[in-house]
């Protein structure tokens, strides 16, 4: 019994290794040595939404920490990041497919809404340049 309590205990305190369905903490680290943290969660590529914390398992900073341990440093080169050191690993939490459908529809309508938007005030715009009379700046206002 006290052997049984030993290997869970050993096991709890194993480093996780970085894996689909990881919650990660990283740090970007540029060539002049800023630093800067990320937390998300490493998920299906349908799922991620990096906005919300949820980056796609193949996307390239994933596919460059995968299978790294709490403590491991990187070589991550994309514009002026030179490395990636993985500070924490942990399970990540899953959202229902629903809640992950319903958060991207959102931000697909707020996105859609605000091109809507672009596009009348340029219509406001050619319209006052010609006819005059016309508020572009009120449209915004009133916008839904």
């Amino acid at each position: 019994m006290a052997e049984r309590a030993w290997k869970r205990s050993r096991s709890a305190s194993a480093p996780k290794p970085v894996r689909l369905g990881s919650h990660v903490l990283v740090e970007l680290v540029t060539a002049r040595g800023e630093h800067e943290r990320l937390a998300f969660d490493i998920v299906p590529d349908d799922q991620a939404d990096l906005a919300a914390g949820f980056l796609a398992v193949n996307s390239r900073l994933a596919q460059a920490i995968l299978g790294q341990n709490a403590g491991s440093v990187v070589p991550y080169r994309v514009e002026d990041v030179c490395e990636v050191r993985v500070l924490s690993v942990a399970d990540g939490q899953r959202l229902p497919p629903q809640e992950i459908a319903a958060n991207r529809q959102a931000i697909i309508q707020k996105a859609v809404s605000n091109s809507d938007l672009e596009n009348a005030v340029r219509f406001a715009l050619s319209v006052d340049v010609k006819w005059g009379e016309t508020d572009p700046e009120g449209i915004a206002g009133h916008w839904d």
